[in-house]
């Protein structure tokens, strides 16, 4: 159930859009840049409408949503999906890096944590120390 309002702050409106887990996260996010309103930086005061162009990044991934309904209350993701809509060259840019991700991966994505003994002595030889 969507509920019908004329304005609702972003951080509240991310949050409740299940784009962060807390609202404190969406506003750190904010803070940090990493969410923009029609290209331009924003505080998480800023009250949202329909209609509104929102760029969220997340990682390494960005997304351009068109905002198509407003919430302030947080409900389960298939109704969390129906506040925004992707645009087309957003969800092609995406699928593209997933695909980029999947041909060629990371190099460091396998190592986890610090080097055992072992591995650190032959990255000690390999430098020469």
């Amino acid at each position: 159930m969507v509920l019908v309002m004329d304005k609702v702050r972003v951080d509240k409106w991310l949050w409740a859009a299940r784009f962060f887990k807390t609202r404190s996260l969406a506003t750190d996010a904010i803070n940090r840049g990493k969410v923009r309103l029609a290209g331009d930086l924003i505080k998480p005061a800023k009250e949202l409408k329909v209609g509104d162009t929102l760029l969220v990044q997340h990682g390494d991934t960005q997304q351009e949503l068109s905002v198509t309904a407003l919430s302030d209350v947080r409900r389960g993701a298939p109704e969390a999906a129906l506040l925004y809509q992707e645009t087309l060259a957003s969800l092609a840019k995406r699928e593209q890096a997933a695909t980029q991700r999947k041909l060629a991966p990371e190099p460091a994505a396998q190592l986890h944590g610090r080097p055992t003994k072992r591995q650190r002595r032959d990255l000690d030889g390999v430098r020469g120390g």
